[in-house]
């Protein structure tokens, strides 16, 4: 019996390993609104304009669902580039940055971790995870 329970819940451990964090898009705007530089997001958006290369990043603007415009800088040296255009819908999952100005965006959109990145990210495009 004790063999079976501790199986289960080792099973329960890997299932929920591999779970990917929702859009909780009034997080995003708290966060923002409070000024939480570094925090870690996940956000329904809509992609303003096409993405364009740029020092190994593909940087595009997108509006969130709460009003927010945002940079999106995703690293292409460490993950595909996302077949965006204007007007998609995308999700996006990274590390909120405010820098004065105020420029707001969010980076650290790729698997690959670093010491500026130490969460995995990603972008969320048509049923696909681009990381």
């Amino acid at each position: 019996m004790r063999k079976v329970a501790l199986a289960a819940l080792a099973m329960l451990v890997l299932a929920s390993c591999g779970e990917r964090a929702t859009a909780d898009d009034q997080a995003l705007h708290s966060d923002i609104v409070n000024n939480t530089n570094g925090a870690e997001v996940t956000f329904d958006a809509t992609v303003v304009n096409d993405p364009v290369e740029s020092g190994g990043h593909e940087r595009f603007q997108v509006k969130t669902t709460t009003g927010e415009t945002l940079e999106i800088d995703h690293n292409t040296t460490l993950a595909a580039a996302v077949p965006i255009h204007a007007g998609d819908s995308v999700v996006i999952h990274g590390r909120l940055y405010i820098d004065p100005g105020p420029k707001v965006g969010v980076h650290c959109t790729h698997a690959a971790t670093s010491s500026g990145c130490p969460d995995s990210g990603w972008i969320e495009f048509s049923s696909t995870f681009y990381e």
